[in-house]
């Protein structure tokens, strides 16, 4: 290296594509609180009620309910890695990206995958599914709650009882919805549940909180074979999480301390006024591009409120250009399509701090600053 790099100096931004989403100062502020140790019994603390707002947030009483050192996909894959033996007949409903992600983590765990589809943009059918467990009687059956790739709300309140009549494990990606929507862990009947700190929990990338029912935690120490991940083995996390706080890995201390400081936010809001919040900023943005002739990409039945997929214009002719001049003009973060949606939609996030009536004027008067002339 010929020369010191200056010390960081970054652009404020705007984040309203699929996550990162914007982050509360106090929240910052908690990041940048004294680094502790580990196993010190303030960060226990720390830990203690990290969990029990998190069993909040999900709606649970699981004990087994703790945030895993990684991103969302950590938590994904600490999900499949110890619920998942070789040989296990999984049935994953794929609706978009995510779903088809879980289905080749469940793979990798030595899983026999079957994969049930349905159109991006569309809900699935509970019934279809429910169908397809009476026919496969797998051991696991996983559903994507909120699709970031396509939009879409998941109705999940019925395939429990279907899953549990065959002892499966009813496993749901809570990514995007955690603290936008109700999960209902419980109520549900949901035995694995997996978010990421990003989207509505609006703390920084870095954290997976995970729940596991009593359930899902048998299937985990009745195993016959290893996990297959010395780092997201339950049997061992769990035991620095709860129990006998055995050492484990050198936990993000200070990524745990910005999710008690957002955990502890949500639940002073309330989570019922925290959903209205997200809805009431969804309607809003949805009734200003309407007017202005966008189209959403997803079913209006069972669209998030907090990721809006919106077509593309035909007039424009380059839409990552559009994304770039509000990004650099507007400083405003949009997302672009995923998948079958690439180069063809928008996805427009009102996730956590960020669903907000200011927020959504930003990105009204954004868009009609930088669009072309019809």
């Amino acid at each position: 290296m010929s020369t010191l790099p200056a010390p960081l100096e970054l652009p404020t931004r705007l984040l309203h594509g699929p996550g990162p989403s914007p982050v509360p100062e106090s929240v910052l502020a908690a990041l940048a609180k004294p680094t502790i140790g580990h196993m010190d019994p303030e960060f226990m603390r720390v830990m203690n009620e990290v969990r029990e707002m998190l069993q909040a947030v999900f709606e649970t009483e699981n004990q087994m309910t703790l945030a895993c050192s990684g991103t969302g996909s950590a938590g994904a894959e600490m999900v499949a890695l110890n619920l998942v033996e070789p040989g296990d007949r999984c049935l994953v409903c794929v609706h978009g990206v995510f779903g088809g992600r879980f289905a080749e983590k469940c793979r990798r765990a030595g899983g026999e995958v079957t994969t049930i589809e349905a159109e991006w943009g569309q809900a699935f059918d509970q019934a279809e599914v429910i169908a397809r467990i009476h026919e496969l009687q797998p051991k696991l059956v996983m559903i994507v709650h909120a699709e970031t790739s396509t939009g879409v709300l998941q109705p999940i309140d019925q395939l429990a009882d279907a899953a549990h009549q065959h002892d499966a494990l009813l496993v749901v990606d809570c990514v995007t919805s955690l603290g936008g929507l109700p999960v209902r862990v419980d109520h549900h009947g949901i035995d694995a549940a997996f978010s990421g700190t990003q989207k509505c929990l609006s703390c920084p990338p870095g954290l997976a909180p995970v729940t596991l029912s009593e359930r899902a935690m048998h299937r985990v120490t009745n195993r016959k074979s290893p996990v297959r991940s010395w780092y997201l083995d339950l049997s061992l996390v769990g035991n620095y999480w709860t129990g006998s706080r055995a050492y484990h890995h050198t936990a993000p201390v200070n990524m745990n301390y910005a999710l008690h400081e957002s955990l502890r936010l949500i639940l002073e809001e309330g989570l019922d006024a925290r959903y209205e919040r997200h809805q009431s900023a969804h309607q809003l943005l949805k009734q200003q591009l309407e007017q202005r002739d966008f189209a959403y990409a997803s079913d209006p039945e069972h669209s998030l409120p907090m990721l809006n997929l919106i077509r593309v214009p035909e007039e424009v002719a380059d839409e990552a250009a559009v994304r770039r001049q509000l990004l650099t003009e507007h400083g405003i973060e949009i997302g672009g399509g995923l998948g079958k949606f690439a180069g063809v939609c928008w996805r427009v996030g009102l996730m956590g701090h960020g669903a907000r009536e200011a927020n959504v004027s930003a990105i009204v008067e954004a868009l009609d600053a930088v669009m072309p002339a019809n």
